[in-house]
């Protein structure tokens, strides 16, 4: 992406919403659409970061018995062209077993895992072990992450970097932060990582917007807001609108 001078667009999905079969169709549209990878969330009852929408994904995918083992045969099934990051919190992971995790995701296609709970260092057990699998440790940073935070997190990380562009919980906003480039420029000068930006962008112009300061635009809420409502088929035509803008900046 930064060969081609643009910014890549990273759709979330939360996996087994509206339905495994739909999950799997939407899944397929929006790789299809212009996704240049994707996030796959893992349902969890208690989605700290997660706003309104996500919590009710969640809460339908867990109603109709997605699992972790479930969402990894999604992923399996779908055989997406592009890279698969896998975003939980570490409860699903420790129950699951997470040397078994780490091989069955990527046997899956999985390429990166995102630990939405587990600030660097919190577990180093399993940092370690994420390291030695064949995925990318992909970390979070906040707007009030520190300087020595930043560079401690970025060190240990790969991929990208997540860096959330506002304080609290998912969900649409209705402009990017004023600050958002000085919080880029503040990243990238702790890691040669690209910066992939999230957590309240939701329009195509918000999207063209960021994709000029960062170098991944994440798009999330109103992802699953468009899938709920219209099926994998209004998933899709977002995805391309938001495709597009993210590849403006390159013209």
């Amino acid at each position: 992406m930064r060969d081609a001078g643009r910014a890549a667009l990273i759709p979330y999905l939360t996996a087994g919403f509206p339905t495994a079969a739909g999950s799997l169709e939407a899944l397929q549209r929006v790789a299809a659409a212009g996704a240049d990878l994707i996030e796959v969330g893992v349902p969890f009852s208690d989605p700290l970061a997660d706003g309104p929408t996500i919590q009710h994904a969640s809460e339908v995918a867990l109603a109709q018995g997605m699992t972790l083992a479930g969402v990894l045969d999604l992923v399996r099934r779908a055989a997406l062209p592009v890279p698969v990051v896998l975003m939980t919190y570490v409860n699903p992971v420790l129950a699951y077993g997470a040397a078994r995790l780490l091989g069955d995701a990527a046997s899956a296609g999985v390429a990166g895992l995102l630990l939405t709970d587990v600030p660097a260092g919190a577990d180093p057990d399993l940092e370690r072990a994420v390291a030695a699998s064949p995925l990318d440790l992909i970390r979070l940073v906040a707007p009030t992450t520190p300087p020595e935070r930043l560079t401690q997190a970025a060190s240990g990380g790969g991929g990208f970097v997540y860096l959330i562009s506002r304080l609290g919980v998912t969900g649409a906003r209705a402009r990017v932060p004023d600050d958002l480039g000085a919080q880029v420029a503040r990243v990238r000068a702790a890691t040669p990582l690209p910066v992939a930006v999230g957590f309240g962008i939701s329009t195509a112009a918000q999207v063209r917007e960021t994709a000029r300061l960062a170098d991944g635009v994440v798009v999330g809420s109103a992802l699953v807001e468009a899938l709920g409502a219209g099926g994998p088929a209004a998933a899709e035509r977002l995805v391309r609108d938001l495709a597009q803008a993210a590849r403006e900046r390159a013209a």
